[in-house]
């Protein structure tokens, strides 16, 4: 496996660098130590007391979603144990899925370290290799040299033999939430030099979809507006830059279907169809206005109507009588949330795009 087996060079780059341009975001921002991992403190515990216990084990996999930090705690634990980057290798298994290139493996674990107590081999993808190189790779897996140890990272661990799960310690990364991407993302921009507000940053991180990774790649499209004399990024610069639907829009369907306004709400669909939007992105943009108005609506004083706030107490005269009964009963709201979740459940299975928002709407209506 030596001609398509990598080594970390000493830059700590892989051959996952070949094609990138410039430095990312993901790559300067990516965790150096277990200290500054996010969100994923179940899985590094673990590790760090295995190492402290010296009670390591041959083979860890670590599963979870892309972009969950998989590769980058993998290659934390490496340099733990005091594994140096001509001892720590890289391999794509979804571009060595052969019994030749599994073979080439075993052949390769049996060469002592050039200067570390372990070799490393962290196989990434690992899922994709074939059924015949899972067979081929079981006996080393199993009882590799004590000088090697395997970590295997996949996105989809239902696919992954049983006798390849039973071989190995497990563990499950979590897909970070909303909140936690908004605030990596408001940080990482303040280190950045460029100020953006809980709305931009909420919108980019619903657009990382439980990704660190994708979540800083938006958020470096959205960099990309500063020419240097920019300190601060609207949430109309980001909305246009990203593509995603305009906050307005979706502000006004939601208070489309909360007050019953049909010609409103269907007008915001128009708007969304014409100009060729994500109707995914649209319907998760406009559960999040819902979920907030609920949230919001069990509090007493003010109520905060998606886009605008009102008190019943001091404004009352600034929303309709429509709106004012809505607000008031968070049952409603709850029940529009729930028919909401079952449209965007439907969503790719719509021949028409927007029918299943449509067909909220006229649920709505009752």
């Amino acid at each position: 496996m030596s001609s398509k087996t990598t080594n970390i060079s000493s830059s700590g780059s892989s051959i996952a660098q070949a094609g990138t341009v410039h430095s990312s975001l993901y790559r300067t921002y990516r965790p150096a130590n277990f200290g500054e991992v996010i969100g994923q403190e179940h899985v590094v515990s673990v590790l760090e007391d295995s190492i402290k216990s010296g009670k390591i084990a041959h083979a860890y996999l670590f599963c979870g979603g892309r972009g969950t930090g998989k590769t980058s705690v993998a290659r934390i634990f490496a340099r733990e144990l005091g594994t140096t980057d001509k001892d720590l290798y890289e391999i794509d298994a979804a571009s060595n899925t052969s019994v030749d290139d599994i073979r080439n493996l075993n052949e390769s674990v049996h060469t002592i370290p050039f200067d570390s107590t372990y070799k490393v081999y962290i196989l990434d993808e690992v899922h994709m290799l074939s059924k015949s190189a899972f067979n081929a790779f079981l006996k080393t897996l199993e009882e590799p040299p004590k000088h090697v140890i395997f970590i295997l990272a996949t996105t989809e661990m239902q696919k992954l033999p049983e006798t390849v799960i039973s071989r190995c310690q497990t563990f499950q990364f979590k897909k970070p939430n909303v909140e936690t991407l908004k605030k990596i993302a408001i940080d990482i921009a303040k280190k950045e030099g460029i100020a953006i507000d809980e709305e931009v940053g909420s919108l980019i991180a619903l657009l990382g979809d439980g990704s660190f990774r994708d979540t800083l790649s938006v958020l470096q499209k959205v960099l990309s507006l500063n020419d240097n004399s920019k300190k601060e990024i609207t949430l109309a610069e980001a909305e246009q830059i990203t593509g995603a639907p305009k906050s307005v829009v979706v502000n006004n369907f939601a208070k489309g279907i909360i007050t019953g306004d049909a010609v409103l709400a269907l007008a915001q669909l128009d708007i969304v169809r014409d100009n060729g939007g994500d109707v995914k992105l649209f319907t998760e943009l406009v559960l999040e206005s819902v979920r907030k108005t609920l949230i919001l609506s069990m509090n007493s004083g003010t109520v905060r109507m998606p886009g605008e706030a009102i008190n019943f107490e001091k404004e009352k005269g600034s929303a309709t009588d429509a709106e004012r009964l809505a607000l008031k009963s968070p049952k409603k709201i709850a029940i529009i949330l729930e028919r909401l979740l079952v449209a965007h459940g439907r969503l790719g299975k719509s021949a028409i795009p927007t029918l299943p928002l449509e067909m909220v709407v006229a649920e709505c209506l009752e």
